[in-house]
């Protein structure tokens, strides 16, 4: 589990512009979301990430602070390269619902070679679930039939990641 820097009390100096065109200043939630929009616009399509720790933020930057679980993937291509980030299920507080079939479908429709997945907790530890680990090789047996390789599992919790990969869970 490795422990990343995230904002917790943040006396900001960043503005944002109301729709009258006044200038107030940024909610933590407005600067993370702001955060995620850029990380997104660095990450183009080929991006390849140099190691696992850049993975793992770059996660981090898109899962931590939201309030409700969300499922998503990396979709990467022969050379691990980003083919896409997408966010596929959406969750309550505790929970989101992953349909194996509609990966498959994403992975095929998308031409991916390999996949890391990655889900949230948003109000607990990044520790691995027995559900967690279940649903890991559920997808890994379903994308293996495709040829579809998952590489890793990453939870997101606050500042914290959990990579299965390294905890030798995958």
């Amino acid at each position: 589990m490795s422990q990343l820097p995230l904002l917790s009390s943040f006396d900001s100096p960043l503005m944002v512009r109301s729709g009258r065109g006044r200038y107030r200043p940024a909610s933590a939630d407005q600067i993370l979301e702001a955060a995620r929009q850029v990380v997104g616009q660095n990450m183009q399509r080929g991006a390849t990430f140099p190691g696992p720790e850049q993975v793992k933020a770059y996660l981090a930057t898109k899962l931590a602070g939201l309030d409700h679980e969300v499922f998503a993937v990396l979709l990467l291509d022969s050379r691990h390269g980003l083919i896409d980030y997408v966010e596929m299920f959406h969750g309550t507080i505790n929970q989101a619902a992953v349909y194996p079939r509609e990966v498959v479908r994403l992975a095929m429709q998308t031409n991916a070679v390999a996949m890391i997945i990655s889900h949230n907790h948003p109000g607990g530890t990044p520790e691995p679930s027995q559900e967690d680990k279940v649903l890991t090789r559920r997808l890994k047996d379903a994308l293996a039939l495709v040829d579809v390789h998952v590489l890793d599992h990453i939870i997101v919790a606050g500042g914290s990641t959990t990579s299965f990969a390294e905890c030798g869970l995958i």
